[in-house]
């Protein structure tokens, strides 16, 4: 891998398993909430820290996100999988999970959390299948409830300097929820996620 840049067929490569991995979380989520998911492409690049919260350009015009981190191991490859999700994005949620009751910040943390599980455990799966490797997931982590983007993004994710990113947002059609699933691969993983996927550029 040259320079600063990911080569054009690799990222082709990786927008294509991801396609397909998020295809089944989505397929898991629009079950779970009965909504049909819009699926995007995925955005797949090679990123400094600094630049992440670029890459979180759809999430910058609502006011406040909350967030969950969950880390990921296996096959020497390492990340982690950050999913933000805009606030008012619960009130719709509740709906759809048919909850009745008034939307408390535990309530709040107990939908994210839901979603978050779906999401992150659905996605991994489906990559760790195209590569042939299994991932070892950690506890998910809170980053914050109602934070402002750039408070989300400068403080908290991570100890990673250059990654391979996987930008994934999620819409439900007809309904005010948006979330971003954003997969983070540590530097050391590149060449390893290569080879795995080398048989695929041949």
């Amino acid at each position: 891998m040259s320079g600063e840049h990911l080569d054009e067929e690799l990222r082709d490569v990786f927008q294509e398993i991801t396609n397909v991995a998020m295809g089944r979380a989505a397929d898991l989520l629009a079950r779970l909430l009965n909504n049909y998911v819009v699926l995007p492409i995925p955005v797949v690049n090679l990123m400094e820290r600094a630049e992440l919260n670029m890459a979180l350009t759809s999430l910058e015009e609502f006011e406040s996100v909350s967030a969950v981190c969950q880390g990921f191991v296996g096959s020497r490859i390492a990340g982690e999988a950050l999913l933000i999700f805009n606030d008012t994005s619960f009130q719709d949620i509740a709906e759809l999970t048919n909850f009745a009751g008034d939307i408390t910040p535990q309530i709040e943390l107990e939908l994210l959390m839901d979603i978050a599980n779906i999401l992150i455990g659905a996605c991994l799966k489906g990559l760790a299948e195209q590569l042939d490797v299994s991932f070892s997931q950690g506890q998910p982590v809170i980053l914050g409830q109602h934070l402002a983007l750039n408070d989300l993004v400068s403080g908290k994710a991570g100890r990673w300097t250059r990654a391979l990113t996987i930008e994934i947002p999620y819409r439900l059609e007809g309904r005010n929820v948006d979330c971003d699933l954003l997969l983070l691969f540590t530097e050391d993983s590149l060449k390893v996620l290569e080879d795995k996927v080398s048989f695929m550029l041949e």
